[in-house]
């Protein structure tokens, strides 16, 4: 059915030529147009819309430029030099680099032998993180679990029991170094300045299991860092 439909639209329409629009017309009836115009709109496909406000073929063939430099009107291997030259090395940046360079050299040496040599540490580091002693050998730690309630993190796991004289001890004082984001919270929150973050930041480890403190490691980073921990005076120290 759709085949005999468009061979009927088909001999319908046979023999009947499209009308032919005069484009010459179009441009002599525009208001100011010239009735003969020149030669350079037969180069034009549309002469409809030409405008020679608009034509600027003989402008660039007058005045090349690319990327801001004139073209000669005759190339020689001097121009090609020249060309060649300010696109490739780009001396405005090249020369600019050099002299850096040789100025950079001149200057002082910031770079450090490490592990030999190490860099100042500011007094508010946050590195490894110690649990302290009292001068007596007593631990400080009250085990009141608001270091364990500061940390965004939920690194710290403690577990307590009562002591003879009534008060609470920690059994259990863990830190997964692996979550820990070193925010400072603990040792801010703690009162009697048990749990601390030390100078070091030497404490790197191949397995994970190295990176999960207990209690005994947490006082023996206090024993070994305690000299250059610094904590608000304590009662018991006096």
């Amino acid at each position: 059915m759709l085949a005999r439909l468009l061979k009927t639209s088909a001999s319908a329409f046979k023999g009947v030529a499209a009308p032919k629009r005069n484009l010459s017309v179009y441009i002599k009836d525009r208001p100011g147009a010239d009735p003969n115009p020149p030669a350079e709109l037969t180069k034009h496909a549309n002469k409809a819309f030409y405008n020679p406000d608009l034509d600027m073929d003989d402008v660039i063939q007058d005045n090349i430029k690319l990327y801001g430099r004139e073209k000669p009107d005759e190339l020689d291997y001097s121009d090609v030099w020249d060309s060649t030259y300010e696109n490739v090395f780009s001396p405005e940046y090249f020369y600019h680099s050099f002299f850096c360079g040789w100025i950079y050299t001149l200057e002082t040496e910031y770079t450090i032998n490490y592990p030999y040599e190490k860099g100042p540490i500011s007094p508010f580091f946050r590195g490894e993180h110690a649990l302290r002693r009292y001068q007596t050998g007593e631990e400080r730690c009250i085990a009141c679990k608001l270091c364990q309630s500061a940390c965004p993190a939920r690194a710290i796991t403690i577990e307590t029991e009562p002591r003879p004289d009534n008060s609470r001890r920690t059994v259990r004082y863990d830190i997964d170094m692996t979550k820990c984001i070193y925010c400072g919270f603990c040792q801010e929150a703690c009162p009697v300045d048990a749990i601390v973050e030390g100078p070091n930041y030497e404490f790197s480890a191949y397995v994970h299991e190295d990176l999960l403190y207990d209690k005994y490691k947490l006082l023996e980073n206090g024993d070994r860092w305690d000299c250059l921990l610094y904590t608000s005076p304590s009662p018991r120290d006096s």
